[in-house]
């Protein structure tokens, strides 16, 4: 989008404006014009690409400016280029700058605009029109908010929105990369509906939760166990313990605070812990039998973040600030310490689609050429074990994830960007058949995020070379909904090594 904009304002001096100064705004103007304004611009744009004070007027001690610009010194970098130069030139006359004072600011971004665009609800945005080619925006802001960039944040807000309506989905961001041969399948049904019947699983009470029984969870450790036999111990991950609850300062480094909202379980605390000031709620279950929501509404304060909604951000404050030695790269890491949670918005299904599921999350970080080799073991050790030891029918592509297309993360033009590796940012999604509904089941992922969290948590290398980092999430729900879909629950159909890992799927509850 090319924007152009529109600022009108008045100045404010210390004392009203003799013929002299006067004479000497009038070089001010011209100067900025013909030469402040346009240092950092490149060379053969036109005028109308780079800020023009338009028209100026004085009256007693206040100047009253209209300055217009395209995107090269933008009308606010050129108001306060320009409050620079008059403090210079009129401080001769023992004149200063006061405040001030934005009278009009309005913006038009002209380029292709998608249907259905909608400019967010802030307080910045007094008005604005969308229209075929263009999207004008008319701002209410201060000098202070100028200097904050308000502005230009918002226009990147609105072209990411742009590139957001214009990503297609990831049906348009798909490479396959591998398809294995068809596998004997053994089952044709539903895995969770048969779990259900045989007491392998139970409904939970919250939304997109299960209780996992004894054999559901012998599952979960035989892959645990192949994962650490076969992955983690031999590309040399060490364990750590990664926070489950995660503070709104985390999500902004990381990003995820640009709009993982609507996905997040919320965490509150109590305004107090006096006993009395709680008091009232107990009484009110007591003689009710109902716990009165509203009222505890009241006694919280509002959420300090939420539960983990993605393992890898709340690892990085162990970092932050730091500057890793280079010997001690690449460093691969890897937490299994609990849940993760999220309001997962593609609808609730089965074990496999849940609000609360358990995970290895490995993460791994180093030069961009470590960082890479790293995910290209990991691929040959999945390979390996969905192949040979899972014995699944699958397939993997490249991808492009929403967050890095908008974050500019992905480089699309084929070069390799920096280091000769760019075009490797990204993930891989591995995706096992289900057979009965003949859908494919992403159960698994291998992700470069390049240097997007380093960045945001200011963590370099000893060398000076980029810091890139990579994660992988595997879901255990998704692993054992994607192995019972394709062999079934009956482990003389499994492969042998997973069978004996498994062992006997003894009964410990039996209902009446």
């Amino acid at each position: 989008m090319q924007p152009r904009f529109r600022l009108t304002a008045d100045i404010v001096m210390s004392g009203a404006l003799s013929p002299d100064a006067v004479e000497s705004l009038a070089s001010v103007v011209n100067d900025c014009n013909t030469v402040h304004f346009r240092k950092g611009a490149p060379k053969g744009v036109s005028s109308e690409e780079i800020g023009f004070i338009k028209d100026y007027s004085v009256k007693e001690n206040t100047i009253s400016v209209l300055i217009l610009s395209g995107p090269y010194t933008r009308a606010h970098d050129a108001l306060f280029r320009l409050r620079k130069h008059l403090a210079q030139a009129l401080g001769k006359a023992r004149l200063g700058v006061r405040n001030i004072t934005i009278t009009g600011f309005s913006v038009q971004l002209l380029g292709d605009v998608p249907e259905g665009l909608v400019v967010p609800r802030l307080p910045f945005i007094a008005g604005s029109r969308v229209e075929p080619g263009c999207v004008t925006l008319d701002m209410t802001v201060s000098a202070v908010d100028l200097e904050n960039r308000i502005p230009d944040r918002i226009i990147r807000l609105l072209e990411e929105k742009i590139v957001a309506r214009q990503y297609g989905g990831k049906g348009e961001h798909w490479d396959l990369v591998f398809e294995s041969a068809s596998k004997p399948r053994h089952f044709s049904g539903d895995p969770t509906e048969e779990m259900l019947k045989r007491n392998w699983v139970r409904h939970a009470l919250s939304r997109g939760q299960w209780i996992h029984g004894p054999q559901s969870v012998r599952i979960f450790r035989a892959f645990e166990q192949i994962v650490m036999d076969e992955i983690i111990r031999p590309l040399g991950f060490t364990e750590m313990i990664f926070p489950k609850l995660v503070p709104w300062e985390v999500w902004k480094k990381s990003g995820h605070a640009k709009g993982v909202y609507p996905e997040i379980y919320y965490v509150c605390t109590p305004k107090t812990r006096d006993p009395g000031y709680w008091e009232e709620v107990g009484d009110y279950f007591k003689v009710t039998g109902e716990v009165p929501v509203d009222l505890i509404r009241e006694k919280i304060d509002g959420p300090i973040g939420g539960l983990c909604y993605a393992q890898c951000p709340s690892f990085w404050p162990f970092l932050q600030g730091e500057t890793l030695a280079n010997d001690c790269l690449p460093a691969r890491v890897f937490d299994r310490s609990g849940t993760s949670h999220r309001y997962e918005s593609g609808g609730i299904h089965g074990i496999e689609r849940v609000d609360e599921f358990h995970r290895i999350e490995i993460l791994w970080l180093g030069t961009p050429e470590q960082t890479i080799d790293i995910a290209d073991r990991l691929h040959e050790k999945y390979t390996r074990v969905f192949e040979e030891i899972l014995e699944l029918e699958w397939r993997c592509a490249r991808v492009t994830p929403w967050f890095m297309a908008q974050e500019g993360l992905v480089d699309t033009t084929g070069t390799g960007g920096e280091c000769g590796c760019g075009a490797r940012i990204g993930t891989t999604d591995y995706e096992a058949i289900l057979p009965y509904n003949d859908n494919w089941l992403e159960f698994q992922n291998v992700s470069i995020n390049g240097d997007k969290y380093p960045t945001g948590f200011n963590v370099k290398i000893q060398s000076g070379e980029a810091c890139w980092s990579g994660c992988s999430g595997i879901g255990l729900e998704r692993w054992t909904a994607a192995f019972l879909a394709q062999k079934g629950l009956d482990g003389e159909n499994w492969p042998e090594s997973v069978a004996n890992l498994v062992g006997e799927q003894n009964e410990v509850f039996r209902f009446l």
